[in-house]
């Protein structure tokens, strides 16, 4: 039992690099034993395919617009479908003695403003959490390269754990800036009754009212709120993605089909979020799955490289005495 849980303390992946190191070492040199055939398995290469079976280079201008276009589908379009559930679960902050629950408060919306009403803040949401997911899965893409480049290929892979969280933050601090105005006028629309129902109406008035702080004030707890939730999603997200494909997918993911790989993001995306009570399970789970499999399908769809999840870099398998 006790031999059990010291190999799953090592194989955490959030321990510090140097306790995974032997694990994730002789996980690499089980992967090139040979296989059933007695033909020695075949190396998953770290670079992306060959250039010509992609619309764009990796790390180019045009890979990161395009990662930044499907963070625009992923955030915009999930965040738009239950803003019903948004509007209740504000209001219900806002006046608790109101809206006494969920079914109480689609209840007393529906009462007094009709379907309609449920949809209530649709604008400010999608064009909010549209920027926001731009400079999140963007930037993230960006700041991973960045950071990558900075460590060299050995720390890279060391503390790639620790980089995932650094990206996830740095783009997170910006997509939050571009959130926050947004955000200010869509709690306006939805938790003050009377003050507006459009955005149209609410801008200028925040506007004329408080000048531009007005649509800036959240800013801080949304940092407070969405930094350290992006930086725990993508780093599960990845370290997933990782074990998912060296212990339950039979083969690398370049010999996976498109379909293939879309349900193993799908599942990954729903397992990194696999804490808390049941019905945020299924919200926040489903929802950031569904996130994922988006922002995956834009990539599959215009062809973006997509490296294969990251192994022991050859120069540290010597130095570790992993290699004969």
């Amino acid at each position: 039992m006790f031999s059990s849980v010291a190999h799953l303390a090592r194989a955490n992946p959030f321990n510090t690099p140097h306790l995974q190191l032997v694990h994730d070492g002789l996980g690499d040199l089980r992967s090139s034993s040979p296989g059933p055939t007695g033909q020695p398995r075949r190396p998953r290469n770290l670079a992306a395919a060959a250039v010509e079976e992609y619309s764009c280079e990796f790390g180019s201008a045009k890979y990161y617009a395009l990662c930044g276009f499907g963070g625009v589908l992923s955030c915009g379009l999930t965040h738009t479908a239950v803003v019903p559930l948004d509007l209740v679960k504000c209001r219900m902050q806002v006046d608790p003695q109101k809206y006494k629950g969920i079914f109480n408060g689609f209840s007393v919306t529906l009462k007094e403003d009709g379907v309609r009403g449920l949809a209530k803040g649709w604008a400010p949401t999608f064009l909010g959490y549209s920027m926001q997911g731009l400079c999140k899965f963007g930037f993230y893409e960006v700041f991973k390269v960045l950071y990558s480049n900075m460590l060299g290929e050995e720390n890279t892979y060391l503390w790639r754990t620790s980089l995932y969280l650094a990206a996830s933050a740095s783009a997170e601090f910006f997509a939050d800036i571009a959130l926050a105005p947004m955000e200010a006028a869509k709690v306006r629309i939805q938790t003050q009754p009377g003050y507006a129902n459009t955005l149209r109406d609410a801008a200028p008035k925040m506007y004329k009212e408080e000048g531009l702080k007005a649509f800036y004030k959240g800013v801080a707890p949304l940092w407070m709120r969405q930094i350290p939730y992006t930086m725990m999603k993508f780093a599960c997200f990845e370290r997933t993605v990782e074990a998912l494909y060296k212990f339950v997918v039979p083969k690398p993911r370049s010999e996976c089909s498109k379909p293939e790989q879309l349900v193993v993001t799908f599942v990954a995306g729903y397992i990194g979020v696999w804490k808390g009570l049941f019905a945020r399970i299924i919200m926040i789970g489903t929802l950031t799955a569904l996130q994922w499999f988006i922002y995956d399908s834009v990539k599959v769809y215009f062809r973006l490289p997509r490296p294969p999840p990251p192994e022991m870099p050859e120069s540290l398998k010597k130095k570790l005495g992993l290699t004969q």
